[in-house]
């Protein structure tokens, strides 16, 4: 039977409770190191469509069981710039070290927004974590988008923005060596539609966007700086705080992260898996 939390989650083959009214969802009591049946299967599916994120605690697993989750819930893909882990190219090692002094992709951002087909999800496995800080927030972009108004609707509906990952590459650390020889770009709608629940979302970010297709980075600069700040902001959020063994996954069509970096002099690990995605709409 279906269970449902106090916070009402909605019908799920699982226990969950949400971690904000827009986005997020957290899961106890589910193991993810054997085969799941089609019925929790389907029922994570639904539930990462409705909330963009989903926080499964408790999971210690192998690379061969990340990987069998991911398969469950899409197709991984390889991440272009960081080598996978011995004997699995599909899991990045996302890492700091204790005598680094900034983290991985440390600002808010949708991931690879510069290529032709983003990802359509992103899962991190929790292999080892300061013992404080290190949290990750998220945002979702479809609250963003339908708490515009009709008329900067109207204005974003034909917009395109360009996207590089030269741009991340000045603002992100952990930078490989191919990275910073290689730039990729890719121009993609402002607004988004998810190609499989139809909600639109906004889809620029502070990482990666420059401007808008047509103009000069000069006069993308003011609508973009408004919409940066209009996405991310409390009222579009929830904050994961990371236990060992926390597995999340987050749809990139429908949300941003930021994780955050205070937890200096202490060594973080994580396991990524991408899954692939289609060029949006």
């Amino acid at each position: 039977m279906a269970l449902r939390s106090a916070s009402d989650p909605g019908d799920t083959p699982f226990d969950g409770r949400l971690l904000s009214p827009v986005i997020g969802l957290e899961i106890r009591g589910l193991r993810l190191d054997g085969p799941l049946t089609k019925a929790v299967v389907a029922g994570l599916k639904a539930a990462f469509l409705r909330h963009h994120v989903l926080v499964i605690r408790g999971q210690d697993l192998t690379p061969e069981q990340q990987i069998a989750f991911a398969e469950a819930m899409g197709e991984p893909d390889i991440y272009p710039f960081v080598a996978g882990i011995d004997g699995y190219p599909v899991i990045t090692p996302v890492i700091k070290e204790p005598e680094e002094t900034q983290n991985f992709g440390g600002v808010w951002h949708t991931d690879t927004a510069y290529l032709k087909c983003p990802p359509a999800a992103t899962m991190l496995l929790a292999r080892e974590i300061p013992p404080t800080g290190g949290d990750t927030l998220f945002a979702s972009q479809v609250a963003a988008y339908d708490a515009l108004s009709d008329g900067m609707k109207a204005l974003l509906a034909p917009l395109r923005g360009l996207n590089t990952s030269a741009k991340a590459n000045q603002i992100r650390t952990n930078v490989s060596e191919k990275r910073k020889c290689e730039s990729l770009e890719a121009e993609h709608p402002v607004v988004r539609t998810h190609p499989e629940t139809g909600a639109k979302a906004l889809y620029v970010n502070t990482g990666h966007t420059v401007k808008f297709d047509g103009m000069t980075e000069a006069e993308s600069a003011p609508l973009l700086e408004f919409l940066f700040a209009h996405q991310v902001q409390p009222d579009f959020t929830c904050r994961v705080r990371w236990e060992q063994g926390t597995l999340v996954i987050w749809d990139n069509r429908a949300s941003q992260h930021f994780p955050l970096n205070d937890y200096q002099g202490y060594r973080r690990e994580m396991h990524r898996i991408t899954l692939k995605g289609d060029a949006p709409f």
